[in-house]
């Protein structure tokens, strides 16, 4: 499972998504670790659902290691309202850059799914072992089985062509670049959003989706930056691989520690009539932790860096 293969900084590495929150940050710390030859283009520059478009591009560039970050993404009302678009947009990005990926012999790729994929009442902390055991949360069921595609086909292109290809599945995921749209964003930096906007405009209280029960687990996105290379370094193996912190935390526990975070000192109200999604989902981190690899960003720590880039760039964030 473990062999330690350092990369050659001056070979050249296609981010797939460099321009997301995943990519964006995986390109800052290659850069970081020396990486000369870094290779992106923006979904305006490259529809990667477009097949030809794909394969024309990777035959350019020809790039060594290929890093798939791209996906759509969103949160439980972005999932569960557009469940059609998740799946076939995610299908087509991910099976036309492993097939283009293929046909020019990149050695070694990484890709990225999501803790999404594991069954809804999986035991916790939820083990790789987990995958295919049970029924998926039906809000975003359909981003899931696109997200399980994508591993069959890392470990399809394995057993037939013989390549040291990967895929991990990451947690939570939070920090700079992030998508802060009040209805299509991830949990945490939607709550950041509105609990700033409620600390500015002094309001008496912030509704908060469901009842504040559930359990999540965070990782910052540059710890998961971090853990990519790491990983691309130190392990080949056929079976996903997670990441996480290996903690997790209740909703509201999350709204309070933002709260104190963002200088909110109303009410915090749950809408009990919102959806929960999954009661707990918090990953086993032990095998990559065996690896060598550990999350360092607290999470407080991390929403503090979140919330000053959100400060920073409030009028250019995705809204």
């Amino acid at each position: 499972m473990g062999s330690t293969t350092l990369i050659d900084r001056s070979a050249p590495v296609y981010v797939a998504g460099h321009g997301g929150l995943v990519g964006s940050a995986i390109w800052r710390h290659l850069e970081t670790q020396g990486f000369t030859r870094l290779i992106g283009a923006r979904s305006n520059e490259l529809d990667l659902r477009d097949r030809a478009a794909v394969f024309a591009f990777l035959e350019k560039h020809r790039p060594t290691v290929v890093i798939d970050a791209a996906a759509r993404v969103g949160g439980i009302h972005a999932n569960n309202t557009y469940p059609a678009e998740f799946l076939s947009d995610n299908l087509q990005i991910q099976v036309n850059v492993m097939d283009a990926a293929n046909s020019i012999g990149v050695e070694r790729l990484l890709f990225l799914g999501s803790s999404c994929i594991y069954p809804k009442f999986a035991p916790q902390p939820i083990a790789e072992s987990s995958l295919l055991t049970g029924k998926l949360e039906e809000t975003n069921d359909a981003y899931a089985i696109a997200k399980i595609a994508g591993i069959m086909q890392v470990q399809a292109t394995r057993r037939q062509y013989r390549r040291p290809w990967i895929s991990a599945m990451p947690t939570n995921l939070y920090g700079p670049g992030d998508n802060f749209h009040p209805q299509n964003s991830h949990v945490l930096p939607a709550l950041l959003r509105r609990l700033h906007t409620a600390a500015v405009e002094h309001a008496s209280e912030v509704v908060i989706w469901g009842s504040g029960t559930p359990r999540r687990e965070f990782l910052y996105v540059d710890d998961l930056a971090e853990a990519c290379l790491f990983l691309l370094e130190n392990y080949d193996d056929p079976e996903t691989i997670n990441i996480g912190t290996g903690s997790d935390l209740s909703i509201r526990e999350l709204a309070e520690l933002i709260a104190d975070v963002v200088g909110y000192t109303g009410d915090l109200v749950q809408d009990t009539s919102k959806p929960d999604g999954t009661p707990q989902k918090l990953l086993d981190v032990s095998r990559l932790a065996d690896l060598g690899w550990t999350a360092s960003t607290s999470l407080r720590s991390g929403i503090e860096r979140t919330f000053s880039w959100y400060l920073e760039h409030a009028a250019e964030v995705r809204a």
